[in-house]
């Protein structure tokens, strides 16, 4: 299984952008989904889960700004971002674990800035 992200690029402060993570190989079913950031000189850090039951999770910091979920076919896993600060600039990764085994994409960058 292979993970390609996609949707990353310059964003001015307050603006939207939508990350995808789709996934390709014999991808099976899908038990959760995660997107992580990491900024310069920062840890990697989680900013949005979804269990195979749809059930997710936000930092407080992401909560009402970002929102994760997936297509049908469990393939592909988006985070849609709103209200983007400077702060909100890094690199963003997808996890996706499925019953083969925990699978990362090669990540994308986003900047925030005017």
């Amino acid at each position: 299984v292979q993970l390609v992200e996609s949707g990353g690029g310059l964003v001015q402060p307050g603006g939207s952008l939508r990350l995808s993570c789709v996934a390709s190989g014999d991808i099976g079913s899908i038990t959760a989904m995660r997107w992580y950031r990491q900024a310069p000189g920062k840890e990697r850090e989680l900013v949005a889960a979804m269990a195979s039951g749809s059930n997710t999770r936000y930092p407080d910091s992401m909560k009402g700004r970002f929102t994760i979920s997936r297509d049908k076919a469990n393939r592909t896993t988006y985070l849609q971002m709103s209200g983007l600060k400077p702060d909100d600039t890094a690199v963003y990764y997808c996890r996706q674990t499925r019953p083969r085994g925990d699978y990362w994409g090669q990540g994308t960058q986003v900047t925030v800035s005017s």
